[in-house]
């Protein structure tokens, strides 16, 4: 995968997978993005520990807790307006911008 449907800075909704804790779906900003992998990294979903080795004398080692990667599939652009997950299109404005809007059967067509 080389294009990605979602970028840093979005706020995306987790659609699927053990990330979405039963009935409140998992929201978050994008922290990083992977296009090689098809991955994305979300702000507070896929917890992971890592185990740090300490790099100079007197710094101190440990586990930290950081986020993970997930499939990009598996999330969606969080339109604010319709409260939900929603697919986007792109919308080339009067003055020659390309803007993403909020589109499908049920979008309200507003700015994402």
């Amino acid at each position: 995968m080389s294009k990605m449907h979602v970028k840093t800075g979005d706020t995306v909704i987790v659609i699927s997978g053990e990330y979405a804790n039963g009935k409140e779906p998992a929201i978050g900003k994008v922290i990083g993005v992977s296009p090689k992998e098809g991955k994305v990294m979300v702000e507070g979903v896929q917890i992971v520990s890592k185990h740090v080795k300490p790099r100079r004398q007197g710094e101190a080692g440990g586990i930290i807790k950081t986020e993970g990667a997930i499939y990009a599939s598996k999330v969606q652009l969080y339109c604010p307006n319709c409260k939900a997950g929603r697919r986007s299109k792109v919308q080339i404005t009067e003055d020659g911008r390309k803007i993403r809007v909020c589109a499908g059967k049920k979008g309200c067509g507003k700015e994402i």
